[in-house]
C-alpha cells in the first residue's frame, strides 16, 4: 500500500492515464455550439485479439464538410474494451449531420504466432448516421464495432460501426457527474454503467444538489455565477439562479423537505438562501473566507459551511437564517459528512492531515485524529457509520473506524479520488477520479470493483438517484 503513495507513481499513472484514455482539454463551446460524446460499446469476444490505433474522427455535415473531434481513446485494445468507452468528444456547430469519419493508423491482429499487421486503408472509413447537434446541448453518440465488416479475411481493416442514440433508463436508475474543465454534466445509468446522455452547462460546473422528489438536478456555475436547474425526466436545463457577479459558487446542499437551497460562494464569502419554486435567491449570509462545501443536518435546522481559508466551520440556524457559530478546525476544510444518526459531523481537510470530528447538537469539536496524509473526499457507510477518505494525490481510498480512526481496510483504486457517493439501493460506493476523468464503483458487501465509466474533463461531482 505504501508504494501506491509514493509521488512518482501517481506522476507515472497520470502521465499514463493521459496517454490511454480520457477526455483532451478542448476549447470554450461558443453559443451556436453544441457539445457531441461519441462512445464505443464493449467490443464482442472475437475482437479481444484486435488492436487499432485511430489517427482522427470526425463528424461529416449534411453539406459534406468535416469537423474533427478530440480523440479520447487513440488505441483500441480489444482486451481492454469489456466496458463502455468515451472514444471521442467536442463542441460542433449546430446543425444536420450525415455520419462520421474515422481514419486509421494501424491495425493488427494477435494469433498464435504473436500479433501480424493488418493492411489499413489510406482513404477514411464513413459511418451513415443522421444526427442533430443543438445549440447549447449535448448528445451523445453510440458506437458498436462490426468485427466481421471490419476485418476482411485476417488481412486487412476497415472499419465498420453501427451507430445510435443510447436509449434512456427509468430515471429511478440515474446517476450525475458534473465535469468543470468540458462545461456538462454526465448522465450514466447505473445498473449497466453507460453513459446515455449529456447535459451542456454553463461555465465551470461544480457542486450539485439531487431533489430525488421533485426530479430536479441542481448545478452550481462558479464562473458564470448562478444555479442551473436541471429536470430530470426531460434531460435539460429548464432555468437559472442569477447570482451577483463575483459570487463564484462552488457547492450546493438541499433542506430535506427540499423547501430551500443552499448555495456556498466562494467569491463573496456568503452563502445564497435560494427558493427552488420561485428560482430566486431570498437572502445572502456571510460566512467564513473562502466556503468549500456546505451540508444539511437531518432535521433540516442546521447549515454546516466549510471555509477553506479561515479554516472554520460556520453553523447556520436555517429558521432565523443567522450564523450562530464558528468553529476553529485544521487548515483548509474542505468536505464534511453526518453519520448515521446525524450527531456527528467528519471534517477533512486539503492541507492538514487530520480529521476534526464535531458535536453536531453542542457544535463543540469532540476529536481531532491523524490520518497518513490530506484528504479531499469523505463518505459514511450509511450501513456500518465505515467512513471513506480519498484524495487528489491517493492511489487508495481507506476505510477507517468512525471512533478511533484507525483504518480498517483499504481501496484500491489506481488512481486519485475527489468526491464519492453512496448509493443505498445498490449498495455501491462511486468514486470520482478527476486525474483519470472516470467513475469507479466499489460494491460495499462483496467489497469489490463492480463497474467503470468514462465521464467528461474535470469531473468533481456525483449524485446519483437512491444516495444516501
Amino acid at each position: 500500500m505504501s508504494d501506491l503513495r509514493r509521488p512518482g507513481l501517481l506522476v507515472l499513472w497520470l502521465l499514463l492515464a493521459g496517454c490511454q484514455a480520457g477526455l483532451p482539454q478542448t476549447r470554450a463551446r461558443l453559443d451556436h455550439e453544441g457539445a457531441v460524446y461519441v462512445y464505443l460499446e464493449p467490443l464482442t469476444p472475437e475482437a479481444e485479439r484486435l488492436r487499432v490505433s485511430l489517427a482522427g474522427i470526425s463528424a461529416r455535415h449534411r453539406d459534406g464538410g468535416e469537423l474533427a473531434l478530440a480523440l479520447a481513446l487513440r488505441e483500441l485494445r480489444g482486451q481492454e474494451l469489456g466496458r463502455q468507452r468515451l472514444l471521442a468528444a467536442g463542441a460542433l456547430p449546430a446543425g444536420e449531420y450525415s455520419g462520421l469519419v474515422f481514419r486509421t493508423a494501424k491495425a493488427s491482429l494477435r494469433g498464435q504466432e504473436g500479433e501480424a499487421a493488418l493492411l489499413v486503408p489510406e482513404a477514411s472509413a464513413t459511418t451513415a448516421f443522421t444526427f442533430t447537434v443543438r445549440r447549447g446541448e449535448g448528445s451523445v453518440i453510440s458506437l458498436a464495432l462490426k468485427y466481421a465488416e471490419s476485418v476482411d479475411a485476417g488481412f486487412s481493416f476497415r472499419p465498420a460501426f453501427a451507430a445510435h442514440l443510447p436509449a434512456r433508463p427509468p430515471v429511478a436508475l440515474m446517476g450525475f457527474v458534473a465535469n468543470s474543465r468540458s462545461n456538462d454534466v454526465t448522465v450514466f445509468e447505473k445498473k449497466s454503467m453507460r453513459v446515455f446522455d449529456v447535459i451542456a452547462t454553463g461555465a465551470e460546473p461544480s457542486g450539485m444538489a439531487l431533489d430525488q422528489r421533485a426530479g430536479k438536478v441542481y448545478v452550481a456555475l462558479s464562473r458564470d455565477d448562478g444555479v442551473e436547474v436541471v429536470d430530470v425526466m426531460a434531460d435539460r436545463i429548464t432555468d437559472r439562479v442569477r447570482l451577483t457577479p463575483g459570487d463564484g459558487p462552488v457547492a450546493l446542499a438541499l433542506t430535506p423537505d427540499g423547501r430551500t437551497l443552499l448555495s456556498a460562494n466562494r467569491g463573496s464569502n456568503t452563502v445564497s438562501v435560494i427558493d427552488p419554486v420561485s428560482r430566486f435567491e431570498l437572502m445572502k449570509i456571510r460566512v467564513g473566507n473562502g466556503p468549500r462545501a456546505v451540508l444539511v443536518d437531518r432535521a433540516g435546522r442546521l447549515a454546516f459551511v466549510l471555509n477553506g481559508l479561515s479554516s472554520t466551520v460556520s453553523v447556520i440556524d436555517l429558521l432565523n437564517r443567522v450564523v450562530i457559530r464558528s468553529i476553529p478546525t485544521d487548515p483548509g476544510p474542505v468536505q464534511g459528512h453526518l453519520n448515521r444518526r446525524g450527531d456527528r459531523l467528519y471534517v477533512i481537510h486539503d492541507i492538514a492531515s487530520y480529521v476534526t470530528v464535531i458535536n453536531a447538537t453542542t457544535l463543540a469539536v469532540t476529536g481531532r485524529f491523524p490520518l497518513r496524509a490530506a484528504m479531499d473526499a469523505i463518505k459514511v457507510d450509511p450501513s456500518t457509520d465505515l467512513v471513506y477518505l480519498g484524495g487528489r494525490r491517493e492511489l487508495t481510498v481507506g476505510v477507517y473506524d468512525p471512533f478511533s480512526f484507525m483504518a480498517v481496510d483499504v481501496v484500491d483504486t489506481g488512481m486519485d479520488t475527489v468526491t464519492m457517493a453512496v448509493d443505498g439501493q445498490e449498495n455501491a460506493l462511486y468514486l470520482v477520479s478527476s486525474g483519470g476523468n472516470r467513475v469507479l464503483v466499489f460494491d460495499r458487501i462483496r467489497k469489490r470493483m463492480v463497474g467503470e465509466l468514462d465521464v467528461g474533463d474535470g469531473p468533481n461531482w456525483i449524485s446519483v438517484m437512491g444516495e444516501n
